[in-house]
């Protein structure tokens, strides 16, 4: 390759990852080809180029394009990350796992791979060995917030609760305002029969999601759980006015209002209708 040549396929791949951070994606593409064009053995312009076709979901084009990367520069364990996303992304989870291995092979402290593997592993239902992912990503990234928020959800699926309220906690120590891990906590709280605390997390959750409809709707339950009537009828009518059509369904089969039937207020509310834009 000549020296112009050198200089103009340097130029297309910077140009490419100033596309791709402006998400251009497209347009990113083609830059890169032009600078394959040049240069087909370059392994960093295939990685790139995958990453682009990821992000505009055609996935089994990144796949190629990390492959490509990957006879290039096989130890590339971005490459493999990234292409076990794109696999997983397909449903095709035993193949993403493999993905994740071998990046790991490249870099045993590779924390995104460990914590992308147990996403693969949960989604086959591999709920152990999910968490056990999540804890070595955890051990070389200890602050890493999503992965005890997802150590959370895996042991949930166990039916450990003590153990995802443990996650959660570890979750918002590092991200105080993850309204996610608070409702969940809440969640688990409730599992637990410790309403009071479930009630709190609750609330902690509506502070940062005000108009969070399942939010309102879990501390309706756990005020009819109390006996605390009026604060359940309340809390419902709040998450039926934010989504009528889900929370009026489950409502009616939900053991926890049983008390609540035969009361004219429980009966107007399943029967609420938003009104309509015209």
């Amino acid at each position: 390759m000549s020296q112009v040549q050198d200089v103009e396929t340097t130029f297309f791949f910077q140009k490419g990852l100033y596309l791709n951070k402006t998400k251009a994606y497209t347009t990113a593409i083609h830059s890169y080809e032009a600078a394959l064009n040049n240069k087909p053995d370059y392994p960093d312009a295939w990685y790139n180029r995958g990453n682009s076709l990821y992000h505009l979901g055609r996935f089994q084009d990144a796949i190629a394009s990390y492959d490509q990367a990957l006879e290039y520069q096989p130890g590339f364990p971005e490459a493999w990350n990234n292409r076990g996303n794109a696999l997983d992304e397909l449903g095709r989870y035993e193949e993403a796992v493999a993905s994740y291995d071998h990046a790991i092979r490249y870099r045993a402290s590779y924390h995104w791979a460990w914590y992308n593997r147990g996403i693969s592993l949960r989604n086959l239902e591999r709920y152990e060995d999910a968490i056990n992912s999540y804890d070595r990503a955890i051990e070389f990234k200890p602050d890493y917030h999503w992965a005890w928020y997802s150590r959370g959800l895996a042991f949930r699926k166990l039916g450990q609760f003590e153990k995802v309220v443990a996650s959660y906690d570890k979750a918002l120590e590092y991200k105080p305002d993850f309204e996610e891990s608070w409702t969940n906590r809440g969640n688990a709280l409730y599992h637990l029969g410790r309403i009071d605390a479930a009630l709190e997390s609750y609330d902690r959750a509506l502070a940062l999601r005000p108009e969070a409809a399942t939010v309102w709707y879990n501390k309706a339950c756990c005020y009819a759980i109390q006996g605390d009537f009026d604060l359940a009828f309340k809390h419902l009518q709040k998450a039926i006015e934010l989504s009528p059509d889900e929370y009026q369904e489950i409502a009616q089969s939900n053991g926890d209002f049983d008390q609540l039937r035969q009361d004219n207020r429980f009966l107007s509310l399943l029967s609420f209708r938003a009104p309509r834009e015209t």
